[in-house]
């Protein structure tokens, strides 16, 4: 049948130049992604100090719940947007709700740098309720992005290619420490300002508030010089034959791709027709598919619980290592201009190769190896830093740490960010795009990236109070369990991650058929009863009745 000849060339298709095509354009949400949060992390503290200016000797910080407000309204946006995109990906089609989600993105980013209110609580409030819907549009690109460069792919590359998709996250990493450290630096050149110290009125000149908007509004940019793009992108021939039953729109589509003609056969017998698909909560879905789902929902949620919260102890980090003085001592575009330049420092030597690492690696080492391997190594020099860590540290000493071992420190935090894209961060966003079957992948992708936002939220928030002193926590916050403490529990998150591992399959070099079972003919009886049988090994599945096929797509 056609619809078989395109998905089994699809599968053995060489490395092609829209292979690199669908990475950039696919990869564009994840750029975005990466921007808005490294770009809003550097640009809170010149935020405290424009619309909460200290008046006890300090600079001006955001106030506790607020900080958490504009850092953590993204990732609620992002779990609401990946189930329901999600959803609308198998219901409607990825190409048709693909394009709505950059535009979002576009949308948001730009208004969020336009945000107004004539009190700091108005600019607030405007800010957040726009990077709501930021992240909501980047929510939807995780399981739609994921979806697509899976199904395009050939079998022997395709963790390469939907890992490459995810590394642009890095990019967007770097892309946001250069325009933050670009704009800070030329504002301060053109607005020199004293420091805090010196003068706390004049260290934050009023031109500051520039900064914060353009920085944020650039991450726009690249999205929409890919949106048309997107918009041209056919949609999936796994998705057109497997669950429209459209096997002459899939061929017409792929031949466009691959530059390869498929002939129409209509001299192969039609299989007996074959009752409706299970559905996501049927008992053959858990039967085949719900130990898959809970080990994808389940690493994903520990591990975004870690890696979320690795920023905690970012502040002693710099200090130590003498990369950020106090903040007394600088005026707020030079405290920004700083942030920037250590935070694209740590994602140089460990953010960034740590995404490399996986696309080069992973259909050699296969996914399960580098997600138990990745959590392993995260557990580790978790369980180092938190037993040494004041130690490594050093003592307070005026505005830094004395004594301690700071080169130890910031290589063990590097290492752990670097095994976790070398691991779990990475392989996550890739195993849920291969398991399920086409009419349900969307959905399971969304239900198992919602699960590690869920997990980010936790320890985004859950954490930046757990981790506040026993003694003298931070300005408006409740004392809790220490920074020690703290990663003492990551630690032993990570270790859950671990276990949790072994329920996901090994997906390298199988076809995305094979591991969903799509491959396998599944009897109306076995439907009803939860019994799905192994099959007679026969390629493809036969085309479902009308009724059925409206069913399914309901």
């Amino acid at each position: 049948m056609v619809g078989t000849k395109v998905l089994d060339s699809l599968d053995k298709a060489k490395t092609q130049s829209y292979h690199f095509k669908a990475v950039i354009i696919s990869g564009m949400g994840f750029f975005t992604d990466a921007y808005d949060l490294f770009s809003i992390s550097t640009m809170t503290r010149l935020l405290g100090r424009l619309y909460y200016p200290s008046t006890h000797g300090k600079p001006g910080v955001l106030p506790a719940n607020v900080n958490a407000a504009v850092v953590g309204v993204a990732l609620c946006g992002t779990l609401v947007g990946q189930l329901f995109f999600g959803w609308a990906g198998d219901q409607y089609g990825r190409k048709k709700v693909y394009g709505i989600t950059l535009m979002i993105m576009v949308l948001a980013s730009i208004a969020s740098g336009l945000s107004l209110g004539s009190t700091p609580t108005g600019v607030m409030t405007t800010l957040c309720f726009f990077r709501f819907w930021l992240g909501f549009g980047i929510g939807g690109d995780y399981p739609l992005s994921a979806t697509i460069m899976s199904e395009y792919s050939n079998k022997k590359n395709r963790g390469s290619f939907v890992a490459a998709v995810f590394a642009m996250q890095g990019i967007g990493i770097l892309v946001a420490s250069a325009v933050s450290i670009a704009v800070s630096a030329a504002f301060n050149n053109s607005f020199p300002a004293p420091d805090f110290n010196t003068d706390p009125v004049l260290s934050t000149p009023p031109e500051a508030d520039f900064v914060w908007r353009i920085v944020l509004m650039f991450g726009a940019v690249p999205a929409v010089l890919t949106f048309y793009s997107r918009s041209k992108m056919p949609e999936t021939a796994r998705y057109t034959a497997l669950v429209e039953q459209n096997e002459e729109k899939a061929r017409r589509d792929m031949e466009k791709v691959l530059h390869q003609h498929f002939e129409a056969r209509d001299d192969v017998e039609a299989g007996p027709a074959k009752e409706k698909p299970f559905g996501l909560l049927s008992r053959a879905f858990l039967r085949r598919h719900g130990k898959h789902l809970l080990g994808c929902t389940t690493t994903w949620f520990f591990l975004d619980v870690a890696f979320y919260s690795q920023n905690l102890f970012q502040k002693d980090i710099f200090t130590a290592v003498g990369w950020l003085p106090a903040a007394g001592t600088m005026s707020a575009l030079e405290e920004t201009f700083r942030v920037s330049k250590a935070q694209a420092l740590i994602a140089l030597v460990s953010t960034v190769p740590g995404y490399w690492f996986s696309v080069a690696l992973i259909d050699k080492l296969g996914r399960k190896f580098i997600q138990l391997m990745g959590f392993f190594f995260m557990t580790l020099f978790m369980f180092i830093l938190a037993l040494d860590y004041y130690n490594l540290r050093g003592d307070p000493c005026g505005a830094k740490y004395c004594g301690g071992n700071h080169l130890a420190f910031i290589v063990l935090y590097a290492f752990t960010f670097f095994f976790s894209n070398f691991g779990p961060n990475t392989t996550t966003f890739i195993v849920p795009a291969e398991v399920f079957p086409a009419r349900l992948r969307s959905t399971c992708h969304g239900i198992s990236s919602a699960a590690g936002k869920a997990g980010a939220i936790v320890g985004a928030f859950g954490f930046l109070y757990a981790s506040q002193s026993q003694s003298t926590p931070d300005a408006g916050y409740p004392k809790g369990i220490g920074i020690k403490n703290s990663l003492l529990v990551l630690a032993i998150t990570n270790c859950i991650g671990f276990v949790f591992t072994f329920l996901i399959p090994e997906t390298k070099g199988k076809s995305l058929e094979d591991l969903s079972g799509e491959n396998d003919p599944v009897k109306g009886d076995e439907v009803t009863s939860g019994r799905v049988g192994a099959g007679d090994g026969s390629s493809g599945l036969a085309p479902r009745p009308a009724a059925a096929a409206a069913h399914a797509n309901s």
